[in-house]
């Protein structure tokens, strides 16, 4: 109920400020503004003397063409009292005396380029794009003093105050600000350190040496050659689907590397010592009470490097001989603190594909039935997290959840995870978001013990969207990209597209042979991560379209011990699709399967439940289709109503002929190993397509247990 509370309020501000101008010292009054509709952000700027010193900033940066042409721009413009105070923080007194780096900085880590965020828009937490610095910025929701009375307000990067919100101008979207925003310069590792809440965690980081592993930033290897990163660059606009779409395509003008951290307090670490051993709440939080001797313990880092031998020698018992060498990828707190950590930024609304609190894609979801996940390789070795987005009131965000809603799930298992802390729930009043990375708070600990490995990886179906399987999809923000026009209702873009890449509003992220981890493939292979579209067969909206005389090899999410089968959706009956082979660690898998052919062809025989009758007709068919090597689609997911303003859950990929699960393989692992699916295009031709939805890796538990037949979801 928290959460939900926490969003009605941050929805509420966001409406207020849109009709409110906030009495603060800073602003120069209501008669300063007007919302223009004909005016590019440029001349908007120009027209208010408010922003003069913004302006002549934009001016020395070269800049102001930028905003004063066709496009999308959020603009969040300081005041002059606001650059003052940034002027007298560098010991400056005027514009003239910043070079124009200095300019450069300062104008583009308030702009926002491709879409215009307006209050309606704003969620709790951290933007999805970045700004032009490749920076990320975070919106959060509180309250001030102002005129003897509490006032909400919102906030960019928990220090600048959006003082007035939406002028809208042609070109995007103008807010004030009271202060320059102000972006860390700190990588990771040493961001963490000046937060002093979470001393024992960064004591534990840097004993064990994982903060030498979180110092990359940029990938110096890496260029583009001579493809444009210009989306109006006609040649690499694509045809897909029959041709009767155009996908807009660009490449990265440079690779990044960064990181996530889950961190605790040490409120939260000193409490987790004595939790794990008390009966009355270890059992239902962790599966079971840990004994851990804390006796010869003589501060928190002491206690937490016991707990955590407790923790791991519990499942990996050959590695306890590792106690006393930290940096040991098999010791135990070196495990504890690397599970902790992404090998990618992910914002609070980016590590499952919840962008917001009641934004459209939720309704593509029946939340009723199952939650929405995602599940990601840590950078602990050969250990995976699943991140839950209940709906209710448990509404929020979760490492490593089970369940549905609030209570427990079909087969009657309800696990609490930890709860990760929204942007304004936060404890610290400092910036989370370093040049390389992100941090967010978490409610209690994490680790890959017994329990998870064992009741919710081992003991839950993995569905995987293609576009979270490589760090690079993540962190480049191609994983969510919706259209450049607009994040309203139009958020998602049109999948028609046109041949007109100046105007066509997919804008698409490729990806060369070496850019993008956990892949590889040939020179003859296209692949590129499409913009998020919620009226097609897409899991999620996202889709990795993979094009030409196509041959790549994907690493699979590291897994337990155990058996598990491997599947993928594929979304069948276009010409343009081709015949695959698949291998899996080198193998054949079957027979190369022809996705030209529709669902209804009798080669793959699907059937409706309603063609079929009853239940028992129903799980017949289910059965014999999957000893076939076919699955229907899931039942909790839907395309879009075409009025996706509705709100409605529409037709479920079970019931469309052309979403269907082909089962790739089954296989064991031994969970110290990894594991590689190889797709292979056997048609000669040079143009055809393979879109990639999402993976399904499902544990012998669920598709082999003599009590629970596997459910429909």
């Amino acid at each position: 109920m928290k959460n939900v509370f926490k969003y009605s309020l941050f929805m509420a501000i966001a409406m207020v400020m849109t009709i409110t101008v906030f009495s603060c010292s800073d602003d120069p009054g209501v008669e300063n503004y007007y919302t223009s509709t004909k005016q590019y952000a440029s001349d908007f700027l120009k027209s208010k003397p408010q922003f003069s010193e913004f302006v002549q900033a934009i001016e020395k940066s070269h800049k102001l063409d930028l905003i004063g042409t066709y496009g999308q721009f959020t603009i969040f413009a300081p005041t002059n009292a606001a650059v003052d105070k940034y002027l007298q923080s560098k010991n400056v007194s005027s514009i003239d005396e910043l070079s124009q780096v200095d300019c450069d900085t300062l104008v583009l880590n308030h702009i926002i380029e491709e879409v215009a965020y307006f209050t309606t828009d704003f969620s709790d937490g951290t933007y999805p794009h970045s700004n032009m610095c490749d920076r990320f910025l975070t919106i959060t929701c509180d309250s001030v003093i102002a005129e003897g009375s509490t006032q909400p307000t919102l906030r960019v990067n928990k220090k600048t105050i959006i003082t007035h919100a939406d002028d809208s101008v042609e070109n995007g979207v103008v807010h004030t600000v009271d202060r320059v925003i102000d972006l860390q310069n700190e990588m990771l590792p040493s961001l963490l350190e000046q937060d002093s809440t979470i001393s024992i965690f960064v004591a534990a980081m840097q004993s064990t040496g994982l903060d030498l592993l979180m110092e990359d930033y940029i990938d110096t290897t890496y260029h583009i050659g001579a493809d444009s990163i210009d989306w109006t660059n006609d040649k690499l606009v694509m045809s897909t689907a029959n041709d009767n779409e155009r996908d807009n395509i660009a490449y990265m003008e440079k690779r990044f590397f960064k990181y996530t951290a889950f961190v605790e307090t040490d409120d939260v670490m000193r409490q987790a010592f004595k939790d794990v051993t008390d009966p009355s709440v270890a059992i239902a939080r962790y599966g079971q009470v840990y004994d851990v001797d804390y006796s010869g313990c003589k501060n928190g880092f002491d206690s937490l490097r016991h707990m955590a031998a407790a923790l791991y020698d519990d499942v990996y018992p050959e590695d306890a001989k590792y106690y006393d060498d930290l940096k040991n990828r098999s010791n135990s707190l070196n495990r504890f603190i690397s599970y902790h950590l992404l090998p990618f930024q992910a914002t609070y609304y980016q590590l499952t594909c919840v962008d917001g609190e009641n934004t459209l894609i939720t309704y593509n979801f029946n939340r009723r039935k199952s939650d929405i996940t995602d599940w990601y390789e840590t950078m602990m070795p050969y250990a995976i997290m699943k991140f839950s987005f209940p709906s209710g009131t448990e509404s929020g965000l979760y490492i490593n959840r089970r369940g549905v809603m609030s209570r427990a799930d079909g087969r009657g298992v309800k696990i609490p995870g930890t709860r990760i802390l929204s942007a304004s729930e936060s404890l610290s009043g400092n910036s989370q978001t370093a040049v390389n990375g992100i941090y967010h708070y978490i409610n209690d600990i994490v680790f890959f013990g017994r329990q998870t490995q064992e009741r919710i990886v081992g003991g839950e179906r993995m569905r995987m969207d293609a576009n979270t399987l490589s760090p690079d999809f993540m962190t480049s923000g191609a994983r969510g990209h919706y259209t450049r026009s607009n994040i309203g209702n139009g958020a998602y873009g049109n999948g028609g597209q046109h041949g007109n890449a100046a105007t066509n509003t997919s804008t698409c992220l490729g990806f060369k042979p070496g850019s993008a981890a956990n892949f590889t493939f040939t020179s003859a292979t296209h692949m590129h991560v499409r913009n998020r579209f919620l009226h097609f067969s897409c899991y999620q909206g996202d889709e990795l379209l993979i094009k030409g005389r196509y041959d790549f090899t994907v690493k699979l999410p590291p897994l337990p011990e155990g058996d598990y089968e491997l599947r993928m959706q594929v979304c069948v009956g276009y010409d343009t699709r081709g015949i695959v082979q698949a291998y899996l660690d080198g193998v054949t898998c079957g027979i190369p399967f022809d996705m030209r052919i529709a669902g209804t062809d009798s080669r793959i025989g699907w059937k409706s439940d309603a063609d079929l009758g009853d239940d028992d007709a129903i799980a017949a068919f289910d059965k014999a289709f999957h000893n076939r090597g076919w699955m229907k689609g899931q039942s909790t997911y839907a395309q879009a109503p075409t009025d996706q303003g509705s709100k409605t859950f529409g037709t479920p990929f079970r019931d469309y002929n052309a979403t269907i699960r082909k089962v790739i393989t089954r296989f064991h692992t031994n969970g110290h190993q990894y594991h590689y699916l190889r797709l292979q295009q056997v048609m000669e031709s040079e143009t055809n397509e393979f879109p990639l939805d999402f993976i399904e890796l499902c544990p012998s538990s669920v598709y082999n247990n003599e009590y629970y037949a596997e459910d429909k979801l």
